[in-house]
């Protein structure tokens, strides 16, 4: 015999399934964010490996510039050599664990929005300490060499200026090269090859834990 259901029975039926699937999606949402968030933290690890690569990479420059101090140099232009390459060192090691410390400081447990926005951070802070570690080389090839024959006591501003000089300028010249390079290929008329540019200074490392994080926000939303 066919039983009729009562409407406050078919009201209660509808409200306990309607329970059962949103606490299914909530299950299902809970099991992916770990999943994804697990990806990007793994994705960042060579991230994080480059910046240690970075610091064990400047150190020597430290040690150089402590050495020059050790053995009393007299030429001012090697003095001002040896501070350069000294606060090339430090600034490269600062720069490198401030980006360590921006990803070490990334809570996964916050909610999507934060995430994102501490990964962008770190991105910027990234391409910023690349810029440290890298530009000045435009220069401070220079000063190395000035460190190096100041172990001698030897002033290359006296004994070689022309090299000093065709060095400062080679360094000038690819300093503007740099700049040029960098307001050109971010005219509007060249955004794709800007865009492509700013994801080759990213790094693969931030480029999946950004693009993990978004996939992740677009579930949510939906």
């Amino acid at each position: 015999m066919d039983i009729a259901m009562e409407p406050d029975d078919i009201k209660s039926a509808w409200q306990a399934l309607d329970r059962r699937l949103q606490l299914d999606n909530e299950l299902r949402l809970r099991d992916l964010r770990g999943r994804e968030l697990d990806r990007a933290r793994s994705s960042l690890r060579p991230l994080f490996w480059g910046q240690v690569a970075q610091i064990l990479f400047a150190i020597p420059f430290i040690l150089l510039a402590a050495l020059l101090w050790m053995s009393h140099p007299q030429h001012a232009s090697t003095i001002a050599a040896g501070v350069l390459v000294h606060a090339y060192g430090v600034l490269t090691v600062i720069a490198a664990g401030v980006v360590l410390g921006q990803i070490g400081g990334i809570d996964y447990s916050a909610p999507v929005m934060d995430i994102q926005k501490k990964l962008l951070h770190a991105r910027t802070l990234y391409i910023r300490s690349g810029m440290v570690a890298g530009l000045p080389w435009w220069f401070l090839w220079i000063a190395i060499l000035q460190v190096l024959a100041g172990f001698g006591d030897v002033d290359l501003m006296q004994k070689a200026p022309s090299l000093l000089w065709i060095g400062y300028g080679i360094g000038i010249a690819g300093l503007l090269a740099s700049w040029w390079f960098h307001r050109w290929a971010r005219r509007p008329e060249r955004a794709e090859f800007g865009r492509r540019m700013d994801d080759s200074l990213t790094g693969g490392s931030l480029r999946r834990a950004l693009a993990q994080v978004e996939e992740l926000q677009r579930f949510e939303r939906d």
